[in-house]
């Protein structure tokens, strides 16, 4: 019976490609708030006065209770126990919470004054706001993996889930490209994050759409997915650890974290990039950075879809890796600081951005059984985190005691923080060979097409 019931979801083209659509655009608008304070540097410093080390600490915050409380642990174990319609309502009313608190720290409506354990009142504000806020887009981002991992198996997996990742980076590229000029049309810096929050609601309504699609094909079946859930995926300690004691598991967690600290972290600064070294303006500098989730939303379904169906993802993710060093040195080098330039640059990072996302995410059930698979993408997410909360923190000390210029309208030296981009690559690029090595030895079929 559950092999019939399995069938009946994964065989309807209709149903798993409408919730493809669906859960996309929960995560489209997460993906907006995430970014929507990365143009609004320059402007965060102008009229709040804060530095780049306090910035630095505004971007690290996303992670704070992920990485230190373990909530994307505790988010995964949920996940497993209670499924994915619960967990994902949970995540996307913390988003929504989180961005509201977030809005109100630099919102006229905040009115204190003064500093709490050497942090001013508005920047903590927000930093827990931010914290609130990731905690709820890290578990909606598991839960969104694993409804795909389930609804695609032995189907077009790497393709679904590259095609969710390009409709959520539409949010990233929105970010960039409108977030100035909203703040300049309002005359209020806070304007975007106001109509981030409208977009969060809209996720959640898009979610509870998929609620009714999922308890709907629950009734059409003689056992409910609840029933699936708690026989499938049931959370045992023991199975816990078997998962840590994988080696290819945790291989694919430091490429996580070692690439997206060299992606992520860098989108935080890569406004103030453009201005100081490449002399863009501050109302464009946005749109050169917005080209980067521009074309991994094209690429990314493409080297899903080669994945699917010639393999080779172990591959892929060592190519990715590799670009992600040529990228970064590329920006370090003094030579060619114009414009377009720089966005060459940007869509060879969208590249590397397309290649491992592609294969790493649709690689994870092959290492890990189906019912381990919340809590396994929950602990890949929390090592993530580690580099998306240290990794800003670390740039923004970088930048206020290393590189500052003493010139007003350039007021950065990116140099040393694009080698330590560039140095997170090199070590990507050792541990994808390192999981190619494993795949061969073990045989994941890492480098085998997905589709059956």
């Amino acid at each position: 019976m559950r092999r019939i019931l399995r069938q009946k979801l994964n065989d309807s083209p209709l149903a798993r490609w409408s919730v493809l659509g669906i859960v996309s655009i929960t995560m489209m608008c997460a993906y907006f708030i995430t970014d929507v304070m990365a143009p609004l540097q320059s402007m965060l410093e102008g009229q709040f006065g804060w530095d780049g080390a306090e910035y630095g600490l505004f971007s690290g915050a996303y992670g704070w209770f992920n990485v230190f409380l373990f909530m994307l642990i505790f988010g995964g174990i949920i996940l497993d126990k209670k499924g994915t319609r619960f967990t994902g309502v949970l995540s996307c009313l913390l988003m929504i919470f989180g961005c509201a608190v977030k809005y109100y720290a630099i919102s006229p409506f905040f009115a204190f004054e003064g500093a709490v354990l050497g942090i001013k009142a508005q920047v903590l504000t927000a930093c827990l706001g931010f914290a609130v806020f990731g905690m709820g887009a890290e578990t909606a981002g598991v839960t969104v993996t694993k409804i795909l991992a389930r609804w695609f198996s032995g189907k077009e997996i790497a393709l679904a889930m590259g095609l969710q990742v390009s409709v959520a980076r539409i949010g990233t590229t929105l970010a960039f490209s409108t977030t100035v000029q909203t703040a300049v049309l309002f005359d209020e810096i806070s304007a975007p994050l106001l109509l981030g929050l409208l977009l969060l609601c809209i996720g959640l309504i898009a979610f509870f759409i998929f609620c009714v699609m999922d308890r709907k094909l629950d009734r059409s079946v003689e056992e409910s997915a609840d029933a699936i859930d708690r026989q499938e995926e049931s959370f045992r300690l023991k199975d816990m650890l078997r998962m840590v004691r994988n080696r290819g598991f945790w291989l694919i967690a430091i490429l996580c974290l070692l690439f997206y600290a060299g992606v992520f972290p860098f989108l935080k600064y890569a406004t103030s990039l453009m201005i100081n070294k490449y002399g863009v303006s501050e109302e464009l500098a946005g749109t050169i950075p917005s080209l980067l989730p521009l074309g991994a939303i094209l690429l990314t379904p493409l080297f899903g879809w080669l994945y699917d169906r010639v393999g080779k993802g172990a591959s892929i993710m060592l190519i990715g890796s590799f670009l992600l060093v040529v990228v970064h040195t590329l920006f370090a080098l003094p030579l060619l600081n114009v414009w377009w330039f720089a966005a060459f640059i940007m869509l060879l990072l969208g590249i590397a951005f397309s290649l491992v996302p592609s294969a790493m995410w649709p690689s994870v059930p092959k290492i890990i059984p189906q019912h381990q698979l919340g809590t396994a993408y929950a602990t890949i997410f929390w090592v993530q985190n580690i580099g998306l909360t240290g990794v800003p923190m670390l740039i923004g000390w970088v930048l206020k005691n290393w590189c500052r210029t003493g010139i007003a309208e350039k007021p950065y030296d990116y140099t040393l923080p694009m080698i330590i981009f560039a140095s997170f690559g090199l070590l990507a690029v050792f541990v994808a060979w390192l999981l190619g090595k494993e795949d061969r030895r073990k045989g994941y079929g890492l480098e085998k097409p997905n589709i059956k």
